[in-house]
């Protein structure tokens, strides 16, 4: 191998860039645990180690936004220590606010700006030339994370970090950049002050789930929608009913299988490094109702959303009907976070009716003595969970039906 194709490989290729399920990975990997190995008797080192790898890797990832994510955490890093420090209440909130405006101002700016242009486009028959720009590469997670880092410091559930690398390290930790987990940091930081220990528990904990969420994302995910989904969400005309409803069980299989695969790979190399991050899905689609799907559906962003939003927003403690508003309003806010489309605006919109829809029932159910025995009751009937699992398959591929989007609209992706 020539030196320039090799420099090739080290420097960030836009056309190409770094994947968990690339063959450059496999070296990164090796490279990473090789050093790691050699520093873990140092929580110093560690943190060095992985704080810098961490970097190269969102630069292969997205190359110069990787300064995206150290600017974010000098600006939370400092922002929480005064707000610690403070005392007065007004001043506190203030801080509190102007961290929420500088991350959602980012995400908003790389992520959402030429959807609104678009809309104004459409809408006021405007000529505004979208930006160009590049969606940096996991700006939606560390967004959430540096948030719920400054929310939590700001009620006083945990102290800020005192070590500006120790925040860097927990914001950039790769093997979350991806898809997740959203990782709270008063699950993660205590770890990284505990001793490195690798038993066989881990190496073989880590080792299935790995090679699991390898197999999720390569073997099923990847080929079902590269031979089978995308073929029919083409040209769905040319397909018969049959053909485009196995389609849409093949996306649904898809986007679990996409989601969970990473999870999995990211969960196994956290484990072979001595961090412990919460399994991120736990058998969605076998769900008794739509509220238990979102029990176990991307576990980290629904429990996410229900502290940072929908709790403050007044959760169920200000009435029925503003608890069926919040729901709405915390789905509709969960759909525009996983993409800038008014498909996934509708797709948050029928997640929030639908658990609404079974909030309602499951009232109207308990004044309802024959509900309580019968085999129609709430979840406890087969037929009731295959019910509510082809609910959320459909309302999951309504986000990737491609015949409700036109090019040029702001119906677009």
């Amino acid at each position: 191998m020539s030196f320039e194709n090799l420099l090739s490989l080290l420097l960030y290729n836009e056309k190409s860039p770094i994947l968990f399920n690339s063959g450059f990975f496999l070296f990164f990997l090796a490279a990473f645990l090789l050093c790691y190995q050699l520093v873990r008797n140092s929580e110093r080192g560690r943190v060095a180690v992985f704080s810098g790898f961490s970097l190269y890797f969102f630069y292969l990832a997205c190359g110069e936004y990787v300064l995206l994510v150290i600017i974010a955490a000098i600006v939370d890093f400092y922002l929480s220590n005064r707000i610690h420090r403070e005392t007065r209440e007004n001043v506190r909130k203030g801080l509190l606010w102007f961290s929420v405006v500088i991350n959602i101002g980012l995400l908003f700016y790389f992520k959402y700006t030429n959807f609104f242009i678009t809309c104004i486009n459409d809408l006021a028959g405007g000529n505004i030339h979208p930006i160009q720009v590049l969606l940096p590469i996991g700006i939606s997670f560390y967004t959430f994370e540096n948030l719920s880092y400054t929310v939590d410091v700001y009620r006083r559930e945990i102290k800020p970090v005192d070590k500006f690398m120790d925040y860097l390290f927990f914001l950039s930790f790769f093997p979350k950049l991806m898809m997740g987990p959203i990782v709270r940091a008063a699950d993660f930081i205590p770890q990284i002050r505990k001793p490195y220990v690798l038993n066989g528990e881990d190496v073989g904990k880590g080792m299935f789930l790995i090679i699991n969420g390898l197999f999720k994302k390569v073997v099923i995910s990847d080929f079902i929608y590269q031979h089978f989904v995308q073929y029919i969400f083409d040209d769905p005309s040319r397909h018969t009913g049959i053909e485009c409803l196995l389609g849409v069980y093949g996306y649904a299989m898809v986007i679990y299988c996409d989601f969970s695969g990473y999870s999995d790979m990211a969960i196994g190399i956290a484990r072979w490094t001595g961090f412990v991050i919460p399994p991120n899905f736990d058998k969605p689609y076998q769900s008794s109702s739509i509220t238990e799907f979102w029990r176990r559906w991307h576990i980290s962003l629904s429990s996410w959303l229900r502290d940072y939003v929908y709790i403050p927003l007044g959760g169920n403690r200000k009435g029925t009907i503003r608890q069926y508003i919040n729901l709405m309003l915390t789905m509709l806010i969960g759909g525009f976070w996983h993409g800038a489309s008014w498909n996934f605006i509708f797709w948050g919109g029928v997640h929030g009716g639908s658990l609404a829809v079974d909030k309602l029932w499951i009232r109207w159910q308990k004044g309802v003595s024959w509900l309580k025995s019968g085999p129609v009751r709430a979840g406890g009937s087969w037929e009731a969970c295959c019910l509510r699992s082809i609910s959320c398959v459909f309302a999951g591929c309504f986000s990737r039906w491609r015949r409700l989007r036109g090019p040029g609209s702001c119906w677009g992706r």
